[in-house]
């Protein structure tokens, strides 16, 4: 299953690293690649993984991190 997270606060590389960081230490989570310019995330998942799980790994990956909606791709 892959998602497209649509994020906001973002503002880096760093940020980015981060973010990427939070989702790929959920379990099922096989690659995550983070885009500040575009404030979206894409996701790849092995296994189901609720897309509830993602989005509270990016608020917790910072403080003005956000996920504002998650859709399939």
């Amino acid at each position: 299953m892959n998602y497209i997270i649509k994020t906001e606060g973002l503002m880096c590389g760093h940020c980015d690293a981060k973010v990427e960081t939070a989702l790929l230490a959920i379990p099922g989570v096989t690659d995550a690649d983070s885009d500040h310019e575009a404030q979206t995330v894409e996701v790849e998942c092995s296994s189901e993984v609720a897309p509830e799980q993602l989005a509270q790994a990016i608020e917790q990956a910072g403080e003005k991190f956000r996920a504002l909606s998650i859709d399939e791709a």
